[in-house]
């Protein structure tokens, strides 16, 4: 089974990020059912089409499928998305021996910034660098498929 294990957190500053160079990504949903929710992205110039199951009880676990497809398939797809775009910068941060992805929020999500960290296991330990804040792991209104109708800025 496709398991996708990460825990998110928000982030107290941003000053680690000057010499990191971040890629756009804009993203909408044909369904965002928590139980099933079918995102279309599109990041940099590649486009990929995105299944996600429910979470376990902790927030950490859910089934994930994606699968890259044709950036102007998915620029056709994201006209029929639900009403809410997901507008934001991603940033790649190593640390320790993981990488951490973080999200600068744009458009009606403006002053969220995310955390995500992908784990082998629920119980794997990593590095937590000092900018880390709250973990928000299990948050539902920091899914990115509730924020397209529920953005940051209307919280």
């Amino acid at each position: 089974m496709m398991q996708e294990i990460e825990r998110k957190f928000l982030v107290k500053n941003t000053n680690f990020l000057k010499e990191v160079k971040g890629k756009k990504i804009v993203q909408g949903y044909l369904s965002s059912d928590p139980e099933r929710n079918v995102r279309i992205r599109i990041k940099g110039k590649q486009a990929f089409l995105t299944i996600k199951g429910i979470s376990n009880t902790s927030g950490t676990s859910r089934f994930e499928w994606e699968k890259e497809i044709n950036l102007s398939e998915a620029e056709e797809l994201l006209k029929l998305c639900l009403p809410g775009i997901i507008d934001k910068t991603r940033y790649e941060v190593a640390a320790g021996e993981h990488t951490f992805e973080i999200d600068i929020f744009e458009g009606e999500n403006k002053g969220l910034i995310i955390a995500e960290i992908e784990l082998a296991n629920e119980n794997d330990s990593f590095e937590k660098p000092e900018w880390l804040g709250k973990e928000v792991t299990g948050s539902v209104q920091y899914y990115n498929s509730y924020l397209v109708s529920k953005p940051f800025q209307e919280w």
